[in-house]
């Protein structure tokens, strides 16, 4: 601020501010010296603020007090220190003869006062309480402001308690008795021994009924809740199956409704088809289809194979992360396949993406543009379980072995397998026939999954078959 808008004629200063930055006027400073005043201190820039925090000046907005024009009276109240800025002027209000006071910053510990001298003490700058709480003399503890000080002033410690009060409350809500639960049964799950995929499963199940509003703890919610979904006989059995479970951990007494579960006949597409889907896919989901077939592992199984499960030699692959309590195992596969998975990256020590979820989801999405294009809604009906059953199902029909399926599934009861012993009927046109008229050939249609028929000794070749 001017000193002309402050109604004071320039002579009268012994130094002039340049647009109330508190730059010396040179040609003045030089004939006139600051005179040595006493000074009254100031509200300090931040109470709260600690000693090491508080912000320089820049030079750009103050003036240094060379050493040989400091005087000793001229000093920091706070810490003593004769380093300072000057830091602009301020100007009296309400007076009738406003005058300007000059502002000082101390270089060390950052404390703001000004000097006294050209107003009187009876007429402050400004209205305000006799005991300024910006002192450190006058700030006994936590620095908070002081209710007694100014009528309608809050406590700071106190709104900064009911606030985290409040956060607090609203992150109670976040974290239900009913997920608190949930948590205790998975870790429960976890030390009895169940696998990692049956505690998910049961965990997911458990939250949906949740959020369809049951009631864990009261056996009843759950049977309502059963009672007006629209799930299938099948579907109900596994919320079932994952309440009975909880129930049981809890030691709440529940009886399960009966549910009546026909197991359908699962759909088997023929070989041809299979093989148009395996080709429209992409090289990653390919190839997964492709062990698939010729395995039928399960998808978890697949997707958790390590190409040290690997041998090109002998043409084999190791299951050996089996699922829901079934057998490791070695498969013989074609030399296709394992062509197709050495092109696979070698990323990491597993071959195929560990998360069958993403496997899934990728498949369907590939699977939706392949039907699209061959116009063939068959095609919609084939899932990656699709392709076990149907490897079980024609390898019964090759052999009639029924022990044979039981170790290529990894089975541990017959009565399991059992289920694929299904009968299709296959019409004649459903083969492929091919000869072979030397060792060659035979190992190529053996290597292709074709069958031994008889030897014609008219022809002299051998017939081979395979089911499309």
């Amino acid at each position: 601020m001017a000193a002309g808008k402050a109604g004071l004629p320039r002579e009268k200063h012994t130094w002039q501010s340049d647009s109330n930055t508190g730059k010396l006027d040179r040609q003045i400073q030089s004939h006139q010296p600051p005179k040595t005043v006493p000074y009254e201190e100031s509200p300090r820039i931040s109470s709260g603020a600690h000693w090491s925090h508080v912000p320089k000046v820049p030079a750009c907005n103050t003036t240094y007090i060379p050493n040989h024009i400091r005087s000793k009276e001229l000093s920091c109240p706070e810490c003593g220190s004769q380093k300072l800025w000057k830091d602009g002027l301020r100007y009296a209000r309400g007076r009738e003869d406003p005058c300007s006071i000059q502002r000082f910053l101390c270089r060390d510990c950052g404390f703001r006062f000004s000097e006294k001298g050209f107003w009187d003490p009876s007429g402050p700058l400004k209205n305000s309480s006799s005991w300024s709480i910006n002192r450190r003399s006058s700030i006994f503890s936590n620095r908070q402001v002081c209710e007694l000080l100014t009528e309608g002033s809050k406590n700071l410690a106190t709104v900064d308690t009911t606030q985290q009060t409040k956060e607090q409350d609203a992150g109670a809500t976040t974290t239900s008795p009913a997920s608190t639960l949930i948590l205790d049964y998975a870790w429960q799950a976890k030390k009895r021994g169940l696998a990692e995929s049956t505690i998910e499963q049961r965990v997911k199940r458990l939250r949906h009924l949740v959020k369809k509003g049951a009631n864990l703890t009261d056996p009843d919610s759950v049977l309502t809740v059963l009672a007006t979904s629209n799930w299938t006989d099948a579907n109900k059995r596994v919320f079932i199956v994952a309440y009975q479970s909880f129930a049981r951990t809890f030691n709440i007494s529940w009886e399960p409704p009966k549910t009546r579960v026909e197991r359908k006949l699962p759909f088997i597409p023929t070989e041809e088809e299979i093989n148009q889907l395996i080709a429209g896919c992409g090289k990653k989901t390919a190839t997964f289809l492709q062990v698939l077939k010729d395995t039928g592992a399960r998808t978890a199984e697949a997707a958790k194979l390590q190409w040290t499960d690997i041998d090109e030699k002998s043409c084999t692959i190791r299951i050996n992360h089996p699922i829901k309590g079934s057998l490791a195992r070695i498969i013989k596969v074609p030399a296709k396949t394992i062509a197709m998975i050495n092109e696979m990256p070698k990323a990491s020590d597993f071959i195929f993406n560990t998360n069958p979820d993403t496997i899934r989801k990728n498949f369907y999405k590939q699977r939706r543009r392949i039907t699209a294009t061959l116009q063939n809604p068959r095609l919609k009906q084939i899932h990656l379980h699709t392709f076990r059953h149907w490897k079980a199902t024609m390898e019964y029909h090759r052999t009639l072995n029924i022990k044979w399926v039981q170790q290529l599934l990894g089975h541990k009861k017959l009565e399991n397998t059992d289920f694929y012993t299904q009968l299709i009927n296959f019409e004649s046109d459903e083969w492929n026939v091919a000869h072979a008229r030397n060792l060659e050939e035979e190992s190529k249609l053996i290597e292709a999954g074709f069958d031994y028929v008889r030897y014609s000794e008219k022809d002299s070749v051998a017939i081979y078959r395979k089911r499309k």
